[in-house]
C-alpha cells in the first residue's frame, strides 16, 4: 500500500495536470477536477484492478467518471497509469483528439460516454448486474457522481435498483463539493442528507472528509467488505482545492485558469510531476460458462392467421435466448403488454425487472452491453420519450442496445393519447447510427429481431398492439434496409408507402381502387431507417412519381419524412430524377379515446382516406 505521502504527490500532480491541459485549451473545469483528486489519488493506487495494457480484461474493474466534465481528472489518471502519453493529455477539446472535452469510449479505457448528468450511476448498475448474475465475477464497478447531478431523477432510480438488486459490487464516490455551475447545489455540504437518502434505498453510505487520505483509505475499504450491499461514499471536498484563491469560489465552474493564474497554481502545488502508478492488475478468474451458442429456430404463423407482432416479439426473443446465451432482457415492468414476460417465463436468470423506471431501463441495458451481452430493452414506446437522452447518449457511448416499443399510435385505442407513441419514429430516426424497425405481421417480426441481435448500435423496433393478419410465408426473407413490393403491376397509378398497422388499410384501399379500374403499387416500407432508396425511386418512375405515405404517426419526422429524404438527395444523391408528388396521411390532431378504427378513421389514416389521396394525385 503506498504512504500517505505518495498518495499527497500523486493527487498533487492530478491537480497540477488537470490545470496544465485545461489551461492549454483555453477551456474545461479545472476545479471540478480538482475536488476529486485526494478521492482518485488513492483509488489509481491501491483500490483499482485494471490491466491497461488490456482494457478488454473481463476481470478488469470499472471506472465511470458520472461527472463527465470533471475529465481533466480522468486523463490525467490515465497519464499517471502510464495509459497515455503527457503529449496526449495536453490535447485535451483539440479537433482530432482522443482526449474529448468529456470522456468518449475512443479511448479504450473509456466504457461509456458521459457529460450528461445522473447516467454512470443507471448504466453502473447493469454492468453491476452483469457482474453479480452473469459474469459471476469479482470485479467492481468505481462510480465518480457530482453533487449536482444528485438533482436527477435517474439518480435515485439508480439507487432503487442498485438497492433491490443488492449489487454489492458497486462503489459510488460523491464529490460533494457545494458548487454547481451557478451557485451552490440544493443540499450544500448537508452530507447527512445524501447518506440517509442512499440508506433509503438500502445502500451502505459512508461520510468522510474527501481531502483526508486515512479517511479516504478506510472508507474503500470498508466499501470492498460489503458483500452484497452497494456503497455510496459521501466525501466533503473543496472545489478548487489546492490554490486558495480559487478554492470554494463561484463563478469558477467550467472556466480555465489564465497562463498567470495556471502558473501560480502549478507553483503552489509543488510543480509538474511524473509519477507513475503501478496499478495493480486483477485477479485472472473465469467467468461463468455459457453454453455455446446456437442456430435459431424462430417461431413461424401462419398466414391468414390474425397474431399481434407484439406477441411475435416475445416468441421471437425466446427463440433468441434458447439459441444464444448472450441475448438478456429488460422491461419497465409493462412486461404482460410487451411480451417480454415470454423470454422472462423461459429465463428467468437473463431477464431484469427495472419496474416503472425508464431512464434505469436504458442505463441497465447500456450497461449488460459493456460487458458484451446483447441487450433487447421494452417498455410502451411512449414511454422511452422519457429516457431519450440516454438513448441520445448511448449513441455517443457506441453502445450495442436493442429497443421495443408496443403500443404505438391511435390505433392502441381506448387508452387515450397519453399511451399512443406518435413521436417515436421521428425520435428513433433521429439517433445517430441508429436502425428503425416497423414490421406489419409476425413473421416479418421475427426475421428483424433477430437481425437486430446481429446489429451493433441502437436498434429500434416499433410493434402493434391489435393482431393483425399473417401476411408473409415463414420461409419469406427480410433485411434491414429492405423493403417488400406487395401489390404491382405493369399498370400502377400510383404508389402507397406504409408500415405496420397501415400496412393492411393499403392493402383494403387496394382492393376497393382494384374494384374501380385504378391499379396502385404498394410497398410495406418495414425499414424506416435505412428506408429502402432504390424500391421507392423505381416505383416512382413506374408510377408518374405519385406517392403516397400512411402512417400511425405525427406527420412530422417519421415515414412520411424518411421517403421524402429518399428523394432529397443527401450523402447518397438523389434517388431519380424529378421529386416525386408525395401526399403525407399521419396524425394531424390530438387524438382521444375510442375504438381503433374510429381513432384510425379520425386521423385520416384508413383505407378510405387513401384511395381519396389516391383519386387527388390522379386529379
Amino acid at each position: 500500500m503506498a504512504t500517505q505521502q505518495q498518495w499527497h504527490e500523486l493527487a498533487q500532480q492530478l491537480r497540477v495536470d488537470s490545470i496544465r491541459s485545461t489551461t492549454a485549451a483555453g477551456s474545461g473545469h479545472p476545479t471540478s477536477s480538482m475536488s476529486a483528486a485526494d478521492l482518485m489519488a488513492v483509488l489509481l493506487s491501491d483500490y483499482l484492478r485494471y490491466d491497461f495494457a488490456n482494457p478488454k480484461n473481463p476481470d478488469n474493474d470499472h471506472l465511470i467518471f458520472s461527472k463527465g466534465h470533471a475529465a481533466p481528472l480522468l486523463y490525467s489518471m490515465y497519464k499517471a497509469a502510464g495509459a497515455i502519453a503527457d503529449a496526449e493529455m495536453m490535447t485535451l477539446r483539440t479537433f482530432g483528439s482522443r482526449i474529448e472535452g468529456h470522456p468518449v469510449p475512443v479511448l479504450p479505457y473509456v466504457d461509456v460516454a458521459t457529460g450528461s448528468l445522473g447516467q454512470g450511476l443507471p448504466i453502473s448498475v447493469g454492468i453491476g448486474l452483469a457482474g453479480k448474475y452473469l459474469d459471476k465475477l469479482p470485479y467492481h464497478i468505481w462510480v465518480l457522481l457530482g453533487d449536482s447531478e444528485m438533482s436527477e431523477g435517474s439518480c435515485y432510480e439508480a439507487l432503487e435498483l442498485g438497492g433491490h438488486y443488492k449489487l454489492g459490487n458497486i462503489i459510488a464516490i460523491l464529490d460533494m463539493n457545494r458548487l454547481g455551475q451557478r451557485g451552490e447545489t440544493m443540499l450544500g455540504w448537508n452530507g447527512d442528507a445524501y447518506a440517509a437518502r442512499a440508506r433509503a434505498f438500502g445502500w451502505n453510505a459512508i461520510q468522510i472528509d474527501g481531502h483526508n487520505l486515512d479517511q479516504i483509505n478506510n472508507a474503500y475499504q470498508q466499501a470492498l467488505r460489503g458483500s452484497d450491499t452497494p456503497t455510496l461514499i459521501v466525501a466533503r471536498t473543496v472545489k478548487g482545492k489546492g490554490f486558495p484563491e480559487i478554492e470554494n469560489q463561484n463563478g469558477w465552474h467550467g472556466k480555465a485558469l489564465p497562463p498567470d493564474k495556471a502558473r501560480q497554481a502549478i507553483q503552489l502545488l509543488g510543480g509538474e510531476r511524473n509519477i507513475i502508478v503501478d496499478v495493480k492488475k486483477p485477479e485472472s478468474r473465469p467467468p461463468a460458462e455459457r453454453p455455446a451458442a446456437k442456430a435459431v429456430t424462430l417461431p413461424t404463423y401462419d398466414t391468414g392467421s390474425q397474431v399481434a407482432t407484439r406477441s411475435a416479439y416475445g416468441d421471437a426473443l425466446k427463440a433468441l435466448g434458447a439459441a444464444r446465451p448472450d441475448v438478456v432482457a429488460v422491461d419497465g415492468e409493462v412486461s404482460n403488454s410487451t411480451y417480454s414476460e415470454t423470454f422472462a417465463k423461459a429465463f428467468p436468470d437473463r431477464y431484469f425487472e427495472q419496474y416503472i423506471a425508464e431512464q434505469q431501463l436504458i442505463g441497465s441495458a447500456v450497461g449488460l452491453g459493456v460487458r458484451g451481452y446483447q441487450p433487447f430493452a421494452s417498455t410502451f414506446a411512449a414511454f422511452f420519450s422519457r429516457a431519450y437522452d440516454f438513448i441520445r447518449m448511448a449513441a455517443i457511448s457506441r453502445a450495442n442496445i436493442k429497443l421495443t416499443g408496443s403500443h404505438a399510435g391511435v390505433s392502441i385505442g381506448e387508452d387515450g393519447p397519453s399511451q399512443m407513441a406518435l413521436e417515436d419514429l421521428a425520435m428513433m430516426r433521429a439517433v445517430f447510427g441508429s436502425i428503425v424497425l416497423y414490421p406489419c405481421d409476425p413473421n416479418e417480426t421475427a426475421h428483424l429481431l433477430e437481425q437486430m441481435a446481429d446489429h451493433h448500435g441502437i436498434s429500434y423496433l416499433r410493434t402493434t398492439r391489435e393482431k393483425t393478419p399473417v401476411l408473409y410465408g415463414a420461409d419469406e426473407r427480410f433485411r434491414v434496409g429492405g423493403s417488400k413490393v406487395v401489390r404491382q403491376s405493369g399498370a400502377d397509378k400510383v404508389t402507397v408507402v406504409a408500415a405496420g398497422i397501415t400496412l393492411h388499410e393499403a392493402l383494403k384501399a387496394y382492393d376497393q381502387l382494384k374494384g374501380e379500374g385504378i391499379a396502385i403499387r404498394v410497398i410495406d416500407a418495414y425499414s424506416v431507417k435505412p428506408i429502402d432508396r432504390q424500391t421507392l425511386a423505381e416505383a416512382a418512375r413506374a408510377t408518374g412519381g405519385r406517392i403516397v405515405t400512411v402512417e400511425d404517426h405525427w406527420a412530422q419526422g417519421g415515414l412520411g419524412d424518411a421517403v421524402l429524404e429518399a428523394f432529397s438527395g443527401g450523402d447518397a444523391g438523389p434517388a431519380s430524377g424529378a421529386p416525386p408528388r408525395v401526399t403525407k396521411l399521419a396524425v394531424k390532431s390530438m387524438p382521444g379515446s375510442g375504438k381503433p378504427e374510429e381513432l384510425m378513421e379520425a386521423a385520416g389514416i384508413t383505407a378510405n382516406h387513401i384511395v381519396k389521396a389516391v383519386k387527388a394525385l390522379l386529379g
